[in-house]
């Protein structure tokens, strides 16, 4: 492993150095190739260097390789058109930064600035982001006071799946509602429709803007492009990134018309954001999932590995489509550890017993045979 001494030591670190990547495998600095069940943490979303993502990349930065927003862009107003055409309802106008805790601090800000309201409610074991906030809507004691050191008032937190307490904590002077659809850093652990119908009740009656946090959910992962449409429940705010541009950096804002009819120039602004390059990443990024029927695969794919997964004898099988959360009966880590030795890449959760899954939505039947048989293994 390396060693180096200017890198600040914040991360927990794979056991392993990747020089190279192509569809679900990485390669090492050994030349062994490592099946990748955690694509880089759910951002490779096409799978590493797809050749149309790494053309479109390569084309355009031979063209241009950056221009801020100051000079308007085709492949900008191109990637807009086209995550609108996918979003449900009237989420029609997009603002593009570089993250998902960007986005959804411009969400935030949005509803704050349209509502003239202050208070957010949140989901206990959501994440949002590191940024101010964020911070301050993401549950758990650390990052809560990351946001008091800050001045920044803490979100309303309502318990996981309960409709009713939603409907309560939802008042006149709630600006909005963030939730992940499915929650990742818990584990995967999916909504109830029921939940987010409440939540959009709630919202709709206060007059509270409605956010889905789909960072890590969104972008075909849950099986459809966007987790709203597998939910049949519509927000007012979509956020997105992660797998948005295959893991070049990128982040959108998705809302309706309505809430962003009052916003003038300078209201919003991002120096990276919907630069060239990292436009025509996301836009070979959605052709690919057009071209290549991801979103059919993720389903089979993802019935294939709760199948699999139930027959091992995993206690419970949480999420949707490739964002999954296995929860075992013996410490999360540990299985973790052996499956490394398997060759084998997956992630934990804040849950300590739950394994989470994020591969490429291109993840094939034979890979989750591979991932399957390396869990028979260390499970046995």
């Amino acid at each position: 492993m390396l060693n180096g001494k200017a890198w600040l030591p914040v991360y927990a670190q794979m056991p392993l150095v990747a020089v190279s990547g192509h569809g679900s495998w990485l390669v090492d600095d050994t030349g062994q190739e490592w099946l990748d069940a955690y694509g880089g943490h759910a951002v490779a979303s096409t799978g590493h260097c797809h050749p149309r993502v790494v053309e479109a990349i390569q084309r355009q930065a031979a063209t241009l390789i950056f221009y801020s927003t100051a000079v308007p862009h085709h492949l900008r107003e191109e990637l807009a058109e086209r995550i609108a055409a996918q979003c449900p309802g009237d989420l029609s106008k997009v603002f593009f930064c570089n993250s998902g805790a960007e986005a959804n601090e411009n969400a935030l800000g949005l509803a704050r600035k349209t509502t003239g309201r202050r208070q957010i409610v949140s989901v206990a074991g959501g994440w949002h982001g590191r940024t101010a906030a964020c911070l301050a809507v993401t549950d758990g004691a650390k990052y809560e006071e990351g946001a008091l050191r800050a001045g920044l008032p803490l979100s309303i937190k309502v318990p996981f799946n309960d409709a009713a307490a939603m409907e309560q904590l939802v008042d006149d002077s709630t600006a909005a509602v963030i939730v992940e659809p499915v929650q990742g850093l818990t584990g995967a652990r999916d909504c109830s429709k029921e939940f987010l119908e409440a939540a959009r009740r709630a919202c709709t009656r206060t007059g509270a803007v409605l956010i889905f946090d789909e960072v890590q959910c969104g972008v075909g992962r849950s099986g459809t492009f966007t987790a709203a449409e597998a939910f049949g429940v519509t927000p007012d705010i979509i956020t997105m990134a992660k797998g948005l541009a295959s893991g070049f950096p990128i982040g959108a804002m998705v809302a309706t018309s309505g809430l962003t009819s009052g916003l003038k120039i300078g209201d919003l602004g991002s120096t990276f954001g919907g630069g060239p390059v990292a436009c025509a990443a996301a836009l070979a990024t959605i052709d690919v999932i057009e071209a290549e029927d991801l979103l059919a695969n993720v389903r089979v794919v993802s019935d294939q590995l709760r199948t699999g997964a139930a027959r091992l004898g995993v206690t419970e099988v949480r999420g949707r489509g490739l964002l999954l959360g296995l929860q075992m009966s013996r410490p999360a880590a540990e299985v973790q550890r052996a499956l490394f030795g398997e060759k084998v890449l997956v992630g934990t959760a804040s849950d300590p017993a739950t394994i989470r899954l994020l591969p490429p939505l291109s993840f094939s039947a034979a890979e989750a045979d591979l991932l399957l048989g390396a869990m028979q293994r260390v499970l046995a």
